[in-house]
């Protein structure tokens, strides 16, 4: 590991001295012409103030060239670019007088000929145009549509009389120029009156209904896109108020000034039309006024294919729904019509319409489908149709990928699942997997192994519904998408030497109130996790075995205990504790006083015998939690956006409720034992919470802060590994390794550092370097520390508002390749502040190439 971190550091120098030399070679006036000007900078006045609206500056047509940290890379990667390769390419194949010749001979004129096309098409001029940038130099004919764009805006905004001008301000440097815009707005006009002509009464009456909440309203100043707002809110309206085959483009206004009135009084009228309902393929000019529609009729058919005669079709009724299906039914008729989000002799809606679909798609049995409303123009009614085209019944998965964790520097996974759909006839799904992986460790000193392996497998069914005693439908209503999850599954791993297997068992709910809000309940969560080889304990946690072994050395020239120790074949300490019966044997003879030892050392041997105790027992987690989660990015190109999680788990409590009925067995430590293992019990809390900023193109600010907090009590003095928290890795705080920060100010005591309460914050800003190529710079802070629990070392304890002076600091800068599907990354962290380092040496102590860390991977981190 360490010739690795040496050979990237090489690495890293080297492709620093390269690009100091390309930006050292370069001009960035290489290409502007003689009478040209390089646009260095846009600035927007509005009345004589200065605008910064991501809005308003993207009106303008022409921008600077882009630049990394103030420097135009692309611009320079463009003008390394050689005008014309071709001839490049003749000079030199006519530099020598027989080169020609000889290649003509050897390959033939063809060949040649596109040896000279590859030259220019390939070559490295056209990679550095593609990835590069030209100038940007002032053209006034794309600044005159700028300024045109800026008093178009303005007028929407309700300035009629604003105008735009600009002007070129000469740079300080040979070449360059700025350019400044500049508008007035004069007096804004104000909405007077607003009025209605709409056609059909039944409409009128709606809008009368909901007109408060109209986003065009008198005295307010005029605003196009409180139009557009509108005419929104009134689609929307209508459209879930009966009147199925609304159309948006029946609306429009009449803007109206009254001419009596004085040139400064900057008053209009606003008349809103709604105009009668017209077919796409009527041509005769006849229109009928809209009305509210009702469903007269639902039919669902299952098992659907394009041509299918309907004649030929079974059929069912249920709750005022008519199911099709051919030959025998293979779905519970309720599963279908709750999906259905129509009812008979209701209004039509179209919430209820998008709701069907959603639904329709959660159940994972059909495909996507197809709704179709057949009006009855008489009656006002809607016979509405629902095609189901089922999706196949098995499905076989196979998945091979290439996978990073803390614990792995690189791996590979292999997983392979069967699903079965509709295995109770209820839409349910059922999914069996199996999967595997072997890694190769990020840190040598982890175990005595190079490779981490994984097998496991899961059976999961899931029910899409709250599968209940109680009915829950108005708590959580279908159209939240509920689903219920029951699973069980196995886990072999042989990552960090103590070769882990884990049972799990979770019956688990979910639902979605809207498209940004999700809830999960995991009503059960049952975790058994066995360490096969415990007796393996000090080979791998080897800076705990120092801390034995050192006590040791004060008694390894006594004949009594020598049955403690062996041969080392270390020169300067020949005698170690053997591992593992001498190490275990010595640190129970300390505890038991048959070892005279100093106060300090017994308490250093009864933190360490501790610790082995709790990493080397089996657990046994009862678990309960409850996580909400909201995102408010609209979609995946929504660069500014928040999202935030909030978890409360609760595990041990059932199990100690029923102490009070079932007599359990105790260990020696009082603690209540359910199969021999001592359950755990423990209150846990998590918050975390992201924000991007989109800052220009492409640029992003991204945050994060997380706060978690689990508190043993009860059946437990300390928090299972498996729940605990870490410090450090590619997705925390990036200057450290994983494991190796914390707790607290302690330096690195033991091999995987972990505690019960942990605050993290990062921040990172975002930017293009060159077409793919993505680069960052980051800071990261946050540690780990011991609270209500066992843990004796004041140094590793949370205290008081004090101990945040032992929140690490780490700063960085990576590169990202976007792959489209997925981001590849290379960030290196350098310790800013380390709490382990006394006084003055905790600042940029480290802060240099060969104590950073490098950190691989896969997506951005948050």
């Amino acid at each position: 590991m360490k010739g690795s971190l040496r050979l990237l550091c090489n690495w890293a120098k080297i492709g620093l001295l390269l690009l100091i030399l390309v930006i050292a070679g370069c001009n960035t006036l290489k290409k502007v012409g003689e009478d040209e000007l390089l646009l260095t900078k846009n600035t927007i006045y509005v009345d004589d103030e200065k605008v910064n609206s991501s809005e308003v500056k993207g009106l303008i047509s022409q921008k600077p060239n882009s630049s990394v940290l103030g420097y135009p890379l692309r611009l320079n990667l463009y003008n390394l670019a050689k005008e014309n390769p071709d001839s490049s390419f003749q000079n030199w194949l006519h530099r020598k007088e027989k080169r020609q010749k000889r290649l003509n001979n050897l390959l033939s004129q063809k060949q040649v000929n596109r040896l000279q096309e590859s030259f220019v098409v390939k070559g490295y001029s056209e990679f550095l145009k593609r990835i590069g940038e030209p100038p940007v130099v002032i053209d006034t004919a794309l600044t005159n549509k700028s300024v045109n764009r800026l008093e178009a805006y303005y007028n929407s905004k309700g300035y009629f009389n604003n105008a735009a001008t600009y002007s070129i301000v000469d740079g300080k440097r040979k070449k360059r120029a700025e350019l400044d815009y500049e508008v007035t707005l004069g007096k804004p006009f104000i909405i007077d009156t607003v009025q209605k002509n709409i056609t059909s009464p039944e409409l009128d009456s709606i809008y009368d209904v909901s007109s408060r909440r109209s986003f065009v309203k008198k005295g307010e100043k005029f605003d196009l896109d409180n139009f557009t707002l509108e005419r929104e809110r009134l689609t929307t309206l209508f459209r879930n108020s009966g009147v199925y085959n609304f159309q948006e483009s029946s609306i429009n206004y009449n803007i109206l000034r009254d001419t009596t009135l004085a040139a400064d009084d900057q008053k209009m009228d606003v008349q809103l039309n709604i105009r009668k309902f017209r077919s796409a393929t009527d041509s005769t000019g006849t229109s009928d006024p809209y009305r509210i529609y009702r469903h007269k009729k639902i039919n669902i058919y299952t098992d659907y294919l394009f041509g299918d005669q309907i004649d030929t079709l079974n059929t069912i009724e249920h709750d005022n729904y008519t199911i099709y299906y051919k030959d025998k039914l293979k779905y519970k008729p309720k599963a279908l019509t709750d999906a259905i989000f129509f009812e008979k002799d209701s209004i039509y809606r179209d919430i209820d319409r998008i709701r069907t679909y959603r639904q329709i798609t959660n159940l994972n049995t059909f495909k996507y489908p197809n709704i179709e409303f057949i009006p009855d123009t008489t009656q006002a009614q809607l016979i509405s149709n629902v095609y189901l085209a089922p999706r196949p019944k098995f499905s076989l998965n196979m998945n091979f990928d290439v996978t990073h964790s803390n614990i792995q520097q690189v791996g590979t996974a292999f997983s392979t699942s069967v699903i079965t759909r509709n295995v109770f006839g209820g839409a349910e799904t059922l999914n069996i997997s199996a999967r595997g992986s072997i890694g190769l460790l990020s840190d040598a000193s982890l175990s005595n192994e190079t490779f981490t392996s994984e097998l496991g497998g899961d059976i999961n069914i899931t029910f899409p519904r709250i599968w209940f005693p109680f009915n829950t439908e108005k708590i959580i209503p279908y159209y939240m998408l509920p689903q219920s999850r029951l699973l069980a599954g196995t886990n072999f791993q042989r990552n960090i030497g103590l070769d882990k297997q884990s049972l799990n068992s979770i019956l688990s709910y979910n639902w979605s109130p809207n498209t940004r809000l999700r809830n999960n309940l995991e009503l059960l969560n049952v975790e058994f996790v066995r360490n096969v080889n415990p007796d393996n304990f000090y080979n791998v946690y080897r800076n705990t075995f120092s801390n034995l072994d050192n006590v040791a050395d004060d008694f390894q020239d006594d004949p009594e205990y020598a049955s403690f120790f062996e041969d080392s074949n270390n020169e300067t300490d020949p005698l170690r504790l053997n591992i593992p019966e001498g190490a275990n044997g010595f640190a129970q003879a300390v505890l038991n006083n048959e070892i005279p030892v100093s106060e300090e050392q017994f308490d250093e041997v009864n933190s360490i015998e501790e610790r082995r105790r709790r990493l080397t027992e089996n657990n046994l987690i009862f678990a309960t939690n409850f996580s909400h989660t909201k995102n408010s990015k609209s979609d995946i190109n929504d660069l500014d956006f928040y999202q935030y999680r909030i978890k409360f788990e609760s595990a041990g409590n059932l199990l100690s409720l029923i102490a009070n009925v079932v007599p359990y067995n105790e260990n020696d430590d009082g603690q209540l034992l359910v199969f021999g293992v001592p359950f755990s019990q423990y209150l846990k809390t998590e918050f975390d919470y992201i924000r991007h900023w989109q800052v220009g193109d492409s640029q992003v600010i991204a945050f994060r802060s997380f706060l978690g907090m689990a508190v043993p009590y009860g059946n437990s003095n300390n928090i299972p590994f498996v729940r605990s928290y870490f410090a450090g890795g590619s997705n925390d705080n990036r200057a450290w390794n994983a494991y190796e920060l914390g707790p607290g100010k302690t330096n690195n005591i033991n091999d995987f550092n972990e505690a019960n309460l942990k605050l993290a914050f990062n921040v990172e800003y975002r930017f293009p370097i060159a077409g793919d190529v993505k680069g960052a710079l980051f800071a990261d802070a946050g540690n780990i520390w011991n609270v209500f629990d066992n843990e004796k070392n004041p140094d590793a304890i949370f205290t008081d508002f004090s101990s945040l002076g032992d929140l690490a600091l780490g700063s960085g800068l990576g590169l990202r390749y976007d792959f489209t599907y997925f981001v590849f990354r290379i960030d290196v962290g350098f310790k800013t502040y380390n709490p382990a380092r006394e006084g003055s040496d905790r600042w940029f102590a480290d802060y240099n190439f060969r104590n950073a860390v490098f950190n691989i991977g896969i997506n951005y981190p948050f």
